[in-house]
């Protein structure tokens, strides 16, 4: 098993950045991906975006490339998403995900989640 905690989420106004981080602890060993997902109210939950974890590689939703960032601090099995330029409709609860191989960008696709760290964008 593996336990992701999110945390680096509020308020914000549009515009404003924040740094959402995730700890994964466990069997880490066995992860190949991690990523990020997002879930506003009503909605469904969306990828945001994932970094492959031994290549570094990183994939992003077509709503957030060129505003967020993600990486992986390998030493500490940490994820972080860098958010730039917050809109609105970035508001949602966001969730931290692994997964033991790489695949598509469903929520299938990841084995863990974490339990959610809440970001909003007051316009």
């Amino acid at each position: 098993q593996v336990q992701l905690v999110e945390s680096g989420g509020g308020l914000v106004q549009a515009g404003d950045s924040l740094r959402l981080s995730c700890a994964a602890s466990g069997r880490t060993s066995s992860t190949q991906v991690m990523g990020w997902f997002r879930q506003a109210p009503g909605q469904e939950r969306e990828f945001v975006a994932k970094v492959s974890w031994n290549t570094g590689n990183s994939y992003y939703a077509e709503s957030v490339k060129g505003r967020f960032t993600i990486s992986r601090e390998y030493a500490k099995r940490g994820v972080y998403l860098q958010m730039n330029s917050l809109k609105p409709e970035d508001t949602a609860v966001y969730y931290c995900a692994a997964a033991t191989k790489f695949g598509d960008n469903l929520q299938r696709d990841f084995d863990y989640w974490g339990q959610g760290t809440q970001v909003s964008v007051s316009s």
